[in-house]
């Protein structure tokens, strides 16, 4: 059993609380997040042509968009290359893949015979880390490979990209939306939206909490987003 959400004390939005027991079975989150490389490997195995690896609404909205690679990638004479913040530059594959949906961040898990991680886990993971990693303050502006050790732990928990959970957006028990502008914002959107956690190169440290929770629809890739896989610990 563990707690989940944000403590009573101290600054924090109203869809982090209340703070809450929940039981957490063992798990694996993996080390870093998921690399152009690892990602090509699934556009190469036809990832985007597989409807057995997509959710339902997710297979409609690739068929429909025409979706074949990440948002702001393009394939070219010279190869792969990725629209940033730094204009048109060939594509890092050891750098985070970016710009995809939940859609795609799930199916590619399920290619890997992984799964996204439950907000509850990630937070867990991120209870007792420092919030430290490349966020704006570095002034970097992308997304960065990661140069830690496997054996250290979890690298990339905050910064780099915002990491896709495979946790629906909804309130935690005994929410109660807080009086004024706020309380129109977070707890309107429960509904449709999927939980992201971390922080991205483009979020202040001073932003972020290990109960801070971001939300998008599944369709959405446009935000600097990306993927961690997890796995259930046998």
């Amino acid at each position: 059993m563990i707690e989940t959400g944000a403590p009573g004390e101290g600054f924090a939005f109203d869809n982090e609380r209340p703070r809450h027991p929940e039981l957490l079975s063992p798990f694996r989150l993996a080390s870093r997040l998921v690399t152009n490389a690892e990602y090509l490997g699934f556009i190469g195995d036809r990832g985007y042509q597989r409807p057995e690896l997509w959710l339902s609404d997710g297979w409609d909205t690739v068929c429909r968009e025409g979706w074949s690679a990440p948002l702001y990638w393009e394939n070219s004479e010279e190869g792969w290359k990725e629209f940033s913040l730094r204009g048109m530059n060939p594509l890092n594959p050891a750098a985070p893949v970016g710009h995809v949906s939940y859609y795609e961040a799930d199916a590619f898990a399920r290619w890997c015979g992984a799964r996204l991680p439950f907000e509850s886990e990630w937070e867990q993971a991120a209870q007792d880390r420092a919030i430290t990693g490349n966020l704006l303050e570095s002034w970097k502006l992308e997304a960065l490979p990661s140069e830690a050790n496997p054996a250290e732990g979890e690298d990339q928990l905050y910064g780099d990209l915002w990491e896709w959970t495979a946790s629906a957006y909804l309130a935690y028990p005994g929410f109660r939306p807080e009086a004024g502008a706020v309380g129109e914002y977070n707890g309107k959107f429960m509904c449709n939206q999927f939980v992201l956690r971390g922080g991205s190169f483009a979020t202040s440290a001073a932003h972020l909490r290990p109960s801070y929770r971001n939300f998008f629809p599944p369709h959405a890739r446009w935000q600097f987003m990306g993927i961690r896989l997890a796995s259930h610990e046998r």
